[in-house]
Formats: structure tokens, C-alpha cells, sequence
């Protein structure tokens, strides 16, 4: 047992590392890149989210099957919820990214995406169509297929309510029509520059049994997986188990499973399959209509006489292999297994190549040195290197001995996420077709080797890591940045004023260059507001930082405004790191911003209790109101301990996160009989390690309220909720940013007040949002409004109606 945890460790760390790495494969790995030589299809998955795909699947069309598998994700997850960490949106989108890349390093899959931005949850497609802009979604992934040239298209969901939310059924929507405008030369007309219209043989739909619906049926085409890859050492569900953990902030973890697996698929356009999803599919090489039997007998001969203990001596026949196939005219297939082969060449030498630099972060046009390291590993082989980076080498390896080279790179612009580029809108980034599904930057920092291998000129490109050694992890590689010269960040992003109301800020401006900079700092500002003072001189010794302080007033009573500090007259961008174990750290460039917004409210509350569930920024929006946050450890907690706060909190999904909330949940309750206030945020039914969400007992669904216009009702507007201290209106609802709520309550007992009511459109009243109740001497609140999102997001009706959840009790 022990031995198999230590493989299923050693499985995870070698894919993780090969991510990082992209170096040399092991003599297996090799094997099955040989075996995948002789099938030309491709199949494509394509769904909504990270996470929505079906990772066995994946795993076995790449793996078993050996056809080139990818998964077109339509989003990058930026609207879920986070449960590792506090960030949300975009920075949410950029984790989920490279979750999804480091589950494809797991079960061989490829992945791209469209620009459509995840805006969060959607009741039905026509919702999400309102917020996305279908065409240019539906042209992106036209592209796709077009330039990959799928036989099979893979749905996950079906276009209407069995697939769930409208992001689901819109993903379903796209997928056909953009299977059928991909052979159309008049849709699109443009792409055909580059491209040519490609007819897919089929579209189906991967039926599945879960969340209470069971889309399967016997008459469906029916795929049986095998159970286990001897090359891989694991079953399919094993290899899929390891892929899907890897979406570790949505808390995606899964365990493996052994045995054969039924698939189901159903019929949604195309030919009909009969008994497999490839049917009426040339997956052989005479699919390019040349003579190219001699091809496939090489490819055989290459695959029969593999030597797993010598993969070197392989290397002269993948040679011919490689002049027989670029004799080829050119085509998908042709240039996709050129390139196959090249790699199995290098995989065959053992070669490895690596560019490595001193620190993580460079800034734009700086040139800075780089080390080369390359090393041939494979005996009685001959390699030239001839050029790095278009510098003459021209020299033959040595066999086992680290060959180390010198060399200069510089910039001229940052490595934002090329999506990140241009401002985006609610449904929509805005992307230059160049970078059309591709998963990250084409131009990150690389190196370019150019070798020849037996006479076969291969051009390797890798990307330049920063290489550190850590007492716990060991060796990590990770990716370099480029930064501006000068990046800020502000000590808040947004500003609450009451009219005539000021508040103090900080610029920090880090000079991220080795030479000094001097900068002049000025405001660009919606009328309305003071700024004192107005203009700054701010001179940053190299690699240093330097504050300025400023006052924002609003003395005219300004609604809302954006202030957007300027060095010397161009916009200051931020600089942002995120860094969590299992995915490469992630660097960033958001724009630095003050969001002014006029809040008149009356706040009685000095201090509170937080007890942080799966992480958000609810503490930090309160502090910029002048409340102080203590964190508290739930197993501290003792009355003499709560004794010193206004009320206490109880953040998101704390119960699904928290092993023992059924332990130090029940001293919360007793505060409250002895006169506290409790506030417990929205939870998930499943996964709860308390059954006793409140002191008189209801339930959690999955009704939520996603419209965040949706009109909200009072049942009773005298209800002391909705009156002390603030008194709440229909005005403190507009404004609202993704949704109202989520994760409802039913079966409310009647010892709760239920003050609000509200529904998406064409749907019931729901009461569930907002939960009180006298208990005792105090007062217990439940709400599933998320307030995570409206309180970062600076919405002034928000933080009233919050303020007074949080307010001691009050009679009528």
C-alpha cells in the first residue's frame, strides 16, 4: 500500500515537473509516443469551464486510443468560487488556467480556450448570450477546429435545462454551430487566409449519471474504457483521478478508481456512430491520399524493434522516418507528426535543455544574462549543437557532460497575459487573433536551440525559468517575468466618502530596474473630487520603493468616480504575484485604480470576530470602513474570548473547509444566548462537518438568485434588519456586481424572520436569502447573499445592509 502511494506521488511530481521542465521523456513515456506515430485522428472536448471535462475520457483517447485529444474550455472558471485562497475574477481565471494545463500534463491532453469571460453563474443560455459575445466566441472556436481539424467534436452538455446552468447549455449551442460554420467558407471568410473549412465527421454528446440526473440510456452509443495502461503503470480512472485534483481551488479533489468504464454518447449532429466514436474515420495514414504504405511499415518496424534499455539506437530510423514524411505536401497531420517525431528524437538522445536565469522578474528593454545548460545523456550519439538564439555554436556534444553557454536577452514588452492586454467587458476579453485558444503568451521568454541530430536540423524552443533550491520542495523552476520599470499599488482600491467626507491613501512605487528613476505623479479624475496634493516629484533609488501620501475628498457629494494615478502622464500598472505549490507561480500587471463611491451610513460597529471559511476579502472591505477585524482560530474559541466584539462572522463555506465546525460551532450559538450577534455567510450542502447550521434547524439548496438587478422585495419593510442603523431601500440593491446569492435556505422554521424576498426573472419569490432570529439575549443571522463579492466590490447599499446584520438587537 505504502509503495502504491509513493507511485501515485512519484506519477504526480514527474508530470508536474515535465510541465515545468519540458525535458526528456522516460523509456515508457517514449513507447507510447512511438505507438501514437501510426494513428492520425483528433478528437475535441468541448464544455464551459475548467473542470467541466471529463478527464477519464481525455486520458483514454490520448493515451489508449493514441489520438491527438484536446479540450476547448470557453472560459477560464474566472466567475467560480475559490477554495484554497481569496482571490476571485480575473486572478481567480489566471489559477484555473494553470490547473487545467497542469491536468492536461496528467492525462496528455491538450487545452485552449475561447475569450469568453466567466461572469459568473447563469440560469439559461439566452442570460449568457446577453453578457457574451456570441459571434466572436463562435468565431474563435470556428478557428479552432479549423486549425486543428477535429473528426470528433465532444460535447459535455446538451443545449437546454438537462445541462445545467446557461454557461453549460451555451457551450453546447456553440459547439454545433461551430461545427457546422467551420465548413462553411462563407462564415468567417477571413480565416481562410491562413486556414481552409473543415467538416468534422461527428458531434455528440458524452452523456453522464450525476448531480441527480442521469442523461444516460441504453440505447445510446456505448464506449467501453479499459481499465489500465501498462506503459502508464495506472488505470484510466487512476490517471483521471490525479488530473481532475488538480483543480484544487474549486476543491475538485477525487479519488482513483480501477476497472473498465462505460462511456455513453448521444447523436447531435453528423454522421451517426454505430459502435464507436471513430466510426467512418480513416485514422491510418492513407488519410492523406499519397502513397504512404512505406510510412506506416516504418513506423511499425521503429515500434517492433524499440529497445526500452537503448532508446538511442532508435534514432536512425526516426531519421528516415523524418525525410519520408516531410517529402509530404504539407497538411495538419504532416507538420503535427514532424514534429512528434522530432521530439521523440531529442526524447531518444536523452538531450536536455534549459535556460536559466539569476532572478524572477525582469523589466522591459533591460538586457539581462542568461545560462544555458545542456547536457546529452544517450551513448555513442552524435549531436551539433549549432546556434542558440541565432548565435553560431557549431560544436558536437559530449556523451554525460553538462555543456554550459552564456547569453543576453531583452524585452520590449511585459509578459501580461496576453488576455489581460486590453481592457475587458463584463462577458468578453478582447484578443487579437494571433492568440486565438492559446492557453498562455506565445512570445513568454524562451530560448531557441537549433541541433542537428544525424543530419535532421531540429529547432527546440524552451522557456527561461528562475531556479531556486527550497528546504521542503527541492529544486523548483519557475517562470520569468518582464515587467514596466516602475509598478504601484495603492494601500486601498477603493474609497467609501459620506459628502464632504476624506480619507488618507497611499501610492507605493516600486522601481523594479537597477537605475534610479525620477518620476512626476499627477491624478486623472472624474469631476467632483479633491486630491491634496495634486502633484508629486518622486525620485526611487534601483529596486527600491518609494510611498506617497494623498487625500481624497468629496466635498461636492460625487456619486462615484475613478481616480487614476499617472507617472509622468501614462497610467501606473500594478505588479502581482500569485503563488500556490501546484501550479507555477503567475505574475501580473492590473491596472492601478481608486474606485470612489459616495456611502452615507451609520456604523455603530467598532470590532468583530472573523472565522475564515475557503478564503475572501470580506475582513479587508470591512476595515476600509473603519471596522477592526480580528481573525479568530475556531478552536480558541471560549466566551471569555468573544467577549471583547460587536458580533462575529462566520466566512464562506467555513463549515465545508473546517474538519471540526461541529465542535466549535455550538459555542458560537451559546454567544449568542448570551447576547451576541452571529452572522454566518452563505454554505454548500455537501461536504459540512455541522448539521446544525442555526439554532433552530433548516436547510442549504442550490436556489440562487443570479441576476444582479433581480428586484428584491421587503416582507416587511419594518422589519429592524431593514431599519437600524441604516434604514435599507430598493436603492441599496442597485449597483450589485455577478449575482444576488447563492446556495438558498428552505424548510425555514418560523422562529426566523425572512425580511427579503427575490427571483430571477419568470421565476417564484424565493424567501431564502437573508435568515433572522432572536436566541436567547441575542441575535442569529444566516444570509446567502454574496456579500464576498458586493463588499470588495465597493457597493455602498451593501456595506449598509451588512452593518446592520452585524448591529446589537433592536425592538420593533
Amino acid at each position: 500500500m505504502i509503495n502504491r502511494i509513493l507511485s501515485l506521488i512519484i506519477f504526480y511530481l514527474a508530470s508536474f515537473s515535465l510541465a515545468f521542465s519540458q525535458q526528456e521523456s522516460n523509456a515508457a513515456q517514449i513507447k507510447l509516443k512511438m505507438d501514437k506515430l501510426s494513428v492520425l485522428g483528433t478528437a475535441l472536448y468541448f464544455a464551459a469551464h475548467p473542470d467541466d471535462e471529463n478527464t477519464r475520457l481525455i486520458g483514454w483517447l490520448a493515451n489508449e486510443r493514441k489520438y491527438r485529444t484536446a479540450y476547448l474550455s470557453l472560459t477560464r472558471g474566472d466567475g467560480g468560487q475559490n477554495l484554497i485562497g481569496t482571490e476571485q475574477g480575473i486572478e481567480l481565471g489566471l489559477i484555473r488556467t494553470q490547473e487545467l494545463l497542469a491536468a492536461r500534463g496528467i492525462d496528455k491532453g491538450e487545452q485552449f480556450f475561447t475569450a469568453a469571460y466567466d461572469f459568473g453563474f447563469s440560469k439559461t443560455h439566452e442570460e449568457t448570450f446577453t453578457f457574451w459575445k456570441k459571434e466572436d466566441v463562435l468565431r474563435e472556436a470556428v478557428y479552432l477546429i479549423r486549425k486543428i481539424q477535429p473528426d470528433v467534436i465532444i460535447n459535455r452538455f446538451p443545449p437546454d435545462t438537462r445541462g445545467g446552468h446557461g454557461h453549460h447549455q451555451a457551450s453546447a449551442i456553440l459547439a454545433k454551430e461551430a461545427f457546422e460554420a467551420a465548413a462553411d467558407p462563407k462564415r468567417f471568410p477571413e480565416q481562410l487566409k491562413e486556414l481552409k473549412p473543415w467538416k468534422a465527421t461527428r458531434v455528440v454528446w458524452n452523456t453522464a449519471n450525476f448531480g441527480g440526473m442521469n442523461n444516460t440510456s441504453e440505447d445510446q452509443l456505448k464506449i467501453t474504457l479499459d481499465d489500465y495502461n501498462p506503459l502508464l503503470g495506472y488505470s484510466y480512472g487512476e490517471i483521471s483521478a490525479l488530473s481532475r485534483s488538480q483543480h484544487k481551488s474549486q476543491g475538485f479533489g477525487a479519488a482513483s478508481q480501477r476497472g473498465t468504464v462505460v462511456e455513453y454518447f448521444d447523436e447531435v449532429a453528423g454522421k451517426k456512430a454505430d459502435a464507436d466514436l471513430f466510426d467512418d474515420v480513416n485514422t491510418t495514414w492513407s488519410r492523406l491520399g499519397e502513397n504512404t504504405q512505406h510510412i506506416q511499415d516504418r513506423i511499425q518496424q521503429i515500434q517492433s524493434s524499440y529497445s526500452i534499455n537503448h532508446p538511442e539506437k532508435s534514432i536512425p530510423e526516426l531519421v528516415q522516418l523524418h525525410t519520408e514524411v516531410k517529402r509530404l505536401k504539407p497538411s495538419v497531420y504532416r507538420d503535427s507528426k514532424l514534429k512528434d517525431i522530432e521530439e521523440l528524437i531529442l526524447d531518444c538522445s536523452g538531450i536536455v535543455l534549459a535556460s536559466v536565469a539569476a532572478q524572477p522578474n525582469f523589466v522591459v528593454n533591460e538586457r539581462f544574462p542568461i545560462t544555458h545548460e545542456v547536457i546529452l545523456r544517450a551513448p555513442n550519439t552524435t549531436v551539433r549543437l549549432t546556434a542558440i538564439d541565432q548565435k553560431n555554436i557549431g560544436e558536437d556534444l559530449p556523451s554525460h557532460e553538462t555543456k554550459i553557454y552564456t547569453g543576453e536577452k531583452t524585452y520590449s514588452h511585459t509578459t501580461q497575459p496576453y488576455w489581460l492586454v486590453k481592457p475587458h467587458s463584463v462577458g468578453k476579453f478582447e484578443v487579437e487573433e494571433a492568440n486565438f485558444g492559446a492557453p498562455e503568451n506565445l512570445d513568454n521568454p524562451k530560448t531557441l536551440f537549433q541541433l542537428e541530430i544525424a543530419g535532421i536540423p531540429i529547432r527546440v524552443e524552451r522557456p527561461i525559468r528562475y531556479r531556486f533550491v527550497d528546504p521542503v520542495r527541492g529544486e523548483v523552476n519557475q517562470p520569468i517575468s518582464i515587467s514596466p520599470v516602475l509598478t504601484g499599488s495603492l494601500s486601498s482600491n477603493q474609497a467609501l466618502l459620506e459628502q464632504g467626507g476624506k480619507k488618507m491613501f497611499t501610492l507605493l512605487t516600486k522601481n523594479n530596474s537597477g537605475q534610479q528613476q525620477s518620476t512626476k505623479l499627477t491624478f486623472k479624475q472624474s469631476d467632483g473630487l479633491q486630491i491634496t496634493p495634486s502633484t508629486s516629484t518622486i525620485d526611487i533609488p534601483a529596486k527600491q520603493s518609494k510611498a506617497v501620501a494623498f487625500e481624497v475628498s468629496n466635498p461636492n457629494d460625487t456619486e462615484k468616480s475613478t481616480i487614476e494615478p499617472l507617472l509622468d502622464g501614462q497610467p501606473i500598472a500594478g505588479f502581482q504575484r500569485i503563488a500556490y505549490d501546484h501550479v507555477p507561480d503567475i505574475t501580473w500587471f492590473p491596472p492601478v485604480k481608486l474606485e470612489v463611491k459616495r456611502l452615507a451610513m451609520n456604523n455603530p460597529i467598532k470590532r468583530i470576530g472573523y472565522i475564515h471559511g475557503a478564503g475572501d476579502l470580506v475582513p479587508t472591505a470591512l476595515q476600509n470602513v473603519g471596522i477592526q477585524v480580528d481573525i479568530l482560530n475556531p478552536n480558541q474559541i471560549n466566551a471569555a474570548a468573544l467577549q471583547p466584539y460587536d458580533a462575529v462572522i462566520v466566512g464562506i463555506r467555513a463549515f465545508n473547509v473546517s474538519a471540526n465546525a461541529n465542535q466549535w460551532y455550538p459555542r458560537l450559538l451559546r454567544y449568542v444566548e448570551d447576547g451576541g450577534t452571529v452572522v454566518v455567510q452563505y454554505q454548500v450542502n455537501s461536504r459540512m462537518s455541522t448539521d446544525q447550521l442555526g439554532p433552530y434547524p433548516f436547510k442549504i439548496n442550490r436556489d440562487r438568485v443570479t441576476e444582479e438587478d433581480a428586484k428584491v422585495t421587503f416582507t416587511d419593510p419594518q422589519d429592524p434588519l431593514l431599519n437600524y442603523p441604516n434604514k435599507i431601500t430598493a436603492q441599496d440593491f442597485e449597483g450589485w456586481v455577478q449575482e444576488r446569492g447563492l446556495y438558498f435556505t428552505t424548510d425555514i422554521p418560523k422562529e426566523y424572520r425572512t425580511p427579503l424576498t427575490m427571483a430571477d426573472r419568470n421565476e417564484k419569490q424565493n424567501r431564502g436569502s437573508l435568515l433572522v432570529a432572536n436566541h436567547g439575549k441575542g441575535k442569529f443571522v444566516y444570509t446567502s447573499l454574496s456579500f464576498f463579492r458586493q463588499l470588495p466590490a465597493g457597493v455602498p447599499g451593501a456595506y449598509r445592509l451588512f452593518v446592520n446584520l452585524l448591529a446589537k438587537n433592536v425592538k420593533n
